[in-house]
């Protein structure tokens, strides 16, 4: 009788069940991309198991980063969509974070992502300049996911006057305290602004975008002005693209440690084929969403850029990331 080790991928995979994992609530980007990508993922793994989507919220990413690095099954049944903070916060977090970035098997990425800055129809802040000059309130998730700590280093670096209140428990809650008038806007991702509510709030002029936060601008707003440009001190600089650099990263997947070799190749491989599927980019296209792939020793490359940071940006970030 053989063992689960002697069967090839094909023979392993077939009548079985591969969970994707997102670590985010259902109804933003990370959850889009996965619940489009399952079809075409199981598709184009050997056998063709079925594949299912996991929701698991919690720590901005990490609660479902940590459960993929130590208590999932290591036999390639599991994968994950981490969040991009998950590739820096474990080097510049103060508390004891049970993931590290360099552990876990990357198999690439769905897209690169850019960020977009955006105010309620009524709110007094309508242009990038109004940030340094008219307050405002917006609303965020935890407190180190991206859309607080991207307003927080315009506030520290650039002047800004955003009053930012961590704490929502998605995209959703907050689209719902735009709309109430708790906040007047919020940080967001760019295809979440081009494939959400933020869509339909956009077409209909009750959103306006201020800025745009990345590495490289992000042709699919092409006159939203970019923060970066803002940014002239040299060491500000290297803290803003240290935040900005994860993004690149887009929609990280990942597999757990200790994957069976051949295995891992036939998740790498069939996630770079589900991604270049012709009708999966149709598919994404119909929501305003596009894909970009980066391969897993990309993602490999952005970490041990991030891990090779100069020690005053690590400095930094852990200031930006330390409650008041």
């Amino acid at each position: 009788m053989s063992t689960g080790h002697a069967e090839n991928p094909e023979e392993f995979y077939k009548g079985k069940t591969v969970t994707l994992i997102v670590s985010a609530s259902p109804g933003g980007g990370a959850d889009l991309y996965a619940r489009s990508f399952v079809k075409y993922f199981s598709k184009h793994l050997p056998g063709q198991p079925n594949v299912i989507v996991s929701n698991i919220p919690g720590a901005g990413g990490l609660a479902a980063a940590a459960q993929l690095q130590n208590s999932e099954p290591r036999d390639g049944t599991v994968v994950a969509v981490l969040q991009r903070n998950n590739l820096y916060l474990p080097l510049v977090s103060a508390e004891k974070i049970a993931f590290d970035p360099r552990a876990v098997s990357w198999l690439g990425s769905l897209n690169k992502e850019s960020y977009a800055l955006v105010t309620w129809q009524n709110a007094q802040v309508k242009t990038i300049d109004d940030l340094f000059t008219k307050p405002m309130t917006i609303g965020a998730t935890s407190f180190n996911n991206e859309n607080r700590t991207f307003p927080a280093i315009i506030n520290e670096y650039l002047g800004g006057k955003i009053d930012i209140v961590p704490g929502y428990k998605g995209n959703d809650e907050i689209a719902l305290a735009m709309e109430r008038g708790e906040v007047q806007g919020r940080a967001l991702t760019v295809t979440s602004l081009l494939s959400g509510n933020d869509a339909s709030w956009l077409r209909d002029g009750k959103i306006n975008v201020v800025a745009q936060m990345g590495v490289e601008r992000n042709q699919a707003i092409p006159n939203v002005p970019m923060i970066l440009d803002y940014v002239k001190d040299p060491k500000a600089k290297a803290l803003f693209e240290f935040m900005f650099l994860p993004l690149q990263a887009g929609r990280p997947v990942a597999a757990p440690p200790e994957v069976p070799a051949d295995r891992l190749e036939a998740l790498r491989t069939a996630f770079e084929a589900a991604a270049l599927d012709p009708e999966f980019k149709t598919e994404l296209a119909k929501q305003n969403a596009t894909v970009e792939l980066l391969k897993g020793e990309e993602i490999k490359d952005i970490v041990d850029k991030l891990y090779s940071a100069p020690e005053d940006v690590v400095a930094s970030v852990k200031t930006l990331l330390k409650p008041q």
